[in-house]
């Protein structure tokens, strides 16, 4: 298991859970985590630009939902 996890195991898991999973193996645990972490550092990237083109130092919710939409 991966010691620089971003989103926590048990989360991922509840995700899974809550989307209908009896059972998630530990590799589907660290795989799932990997992915979310990829999307959120990109929605975050996309977020610092849209604030910046903005003439702000702060990421408001707006430039979140903005990013994730694309």
């Amino acid at each position: 298991m991966s010691k620089n996890k971003v989103v926590p195991f048990a989360a991922v898991e509840r995700l899974a859970r809550k989307a209908g999973a009896e059972r998630i193996s530990a590799g589907a645990i660290e795989a799932l985590s990997d992915l979310l972490k990829s999307y959120a550092e990109d929605v975050a990237i996309k977020a610092v630009k849209y604030a910046r083109y903005a003439k702000r130092s702060t990421i408001k919710r707006e430039d979140v939902e903005l990013s994730a939409s694309e």
